[in-house]
């Protein structure tokens, strides 16, 4: 666990390098940890590195996680698709969700967030890059979707994520993340008052906050190879 510090630290310079190259305050992209994988005591690591805010994929693992570590005072983000029969288990355990992609799944959520708790913070996931096989509503449909989602009571619409495919470089990653910028911008312009933008991992945070990103996701460059189960 002795390198997550070390880890933590040189992710966090290569985000103000790339705030600072294009223009941007250090402070106006956050950093999430993705953890999914990785035991409490790496997050734990992190968390006495300075970092407070995690990411996790599978919502059972998380929530054992989560539980484990309720001591600390730490926020969990779920950024992994979302079935049906898990929707409870994440409005009960997690403050942020970032894969919305179906109105039913928002309903759900709301419908299922515990009243003692502060609404569920949302980030709609879009397919920018139209891959058939991928998670995230069409860009042309996400202005529905999120007009809709901003109604639900004890949710609170946030932004947007995606997930584009591998680009071969660093134009080609900003032409697609700019897509999810611009579908961003259209947003706010329709009312919607959003403020985060949800893109960009360990290979390609640069070109995601070149971009716009105000969040970028980053597992191995913090936590090493992920070890998933036989």
């Amino acid at each position: 666990m002795t390198m997550i510090p070390d880890r933590i630290q040189m992710v966090q310079q290569r985000i103000q390098d790339a705030c600072l190259c294009h223009g941007r305050d250090p402070n106006s992209v956050q950093l999430l940890a993705v953890s999914k994988t990785h035991g409490p005591d790496a997050v734990e690591a992190a968390y006495r590195a300075g970092q407070s805010a995690f990411g996790e994929n599978y919502v059972q693992e998380a929530v054992e996680k989560i539980s484990t570590l309720r001591h600390l005072p730490l926020q969990w983000h779920c950024i992994g698709p979302i079935q049906s029969n898990k929707t409870r288990l994440v409005a009960e355990h997690f403050d942020w969700i970032h894969t919305v992609d179906r109105l039913k799944i928002a309903q759900r959520l709301s419908e299922q967030r515990p009243a003692n708790l502060a609404p569920l913070q949302v980030c709609i996931q879009v397919n920018v890059d139209g891959g058939p096989t991928k998670s995230g509503v069409a860009p042309a449909d996400a202005l529905a979707l999120a007009h809709a989602v901003a109604q639900l009571p004890n949710l609170k619409l946030r932004g947007l994520m995606c997930i584009p495919e591998p680009a071969p470089d660093f134009e080609a990653a900003c032409a697609l993340f700019k897509r999810a910028r611009g579908l961003f911008h259209e947003l706010n312009a329709a009312g919607l008052a959003l403020d985060t933008l949800s893109m960009g991992m360990s290979a390609d945070l640069e070109a995601a906050i070149a971009s716009g990103s105000t969040m970028v996701r980053v597992g191995s460059a913090i936590f090493g190879e992920r070890h998933y189960p036989a």
